[in-house]
């Protein structure tokens, strides 16, 4: 029956460490593991970010710091499937530089626009992937 088997498995990939995994929650999961939909999110989130650290380097940003606390929006329909209609990824970034912040600023936001071009994960999504960054220089 549905609720008679065990919803974790081990996902393992030669030479990398194992990762713990489990259903959602919500579908009878182990919320201490991590679910397909955690590692959705996080792969979009970290293509961001490694993205990101590329094209401001090349843009001559320096990137001091770069954390996410992204979100996955959801909608089940009454037939229970589910799906992803958004994700918003939220760095906070931590940048060197002096001068006009303003026209700093400006810059780390236009590198946040070349991603789209280039990330493999946000590309083969079938859902909009946006960002509200933040930034902070010293």
């Amino acid at each position: 029956g549905y609720r008679a088997y065990d919803r974790t498995w081990d996902l393992a990939v030669p030479g990398k460490p194992v990762l713990a995994c489990s259903n959602d929650p919500l579908l009878g999961g182990d919320a201490t593991k991590y679910n397909p939909e955690d590692m959705l999110i996080a792969s979009l989130a970290s293509c961001h970010m490694l993205w990101y650290l590329h094209l401001a380097s090349v843009a001559g940003l320096v990137v001091q710091a770069y954390e996410d606390d992204p979100i996955g929006v959801g909608e089940v329909s009454p037939g229970g499937a589910g799906r992803f209609v958004s994700a918003v990824l939220r760095p906070k970034i931590v940048i060197s530089g002096e001068g006009d912040l303003a026209a700093l600023e400006a810059k780390a936001e236009a590198v946040h626009h070349q991603i789209h071009k280039v990330c493999f994960i946000a590309r083969s999504v079938n859902f909009p992937v946006t960002y509200e960054a933040s930034y902070q220089f010293t």
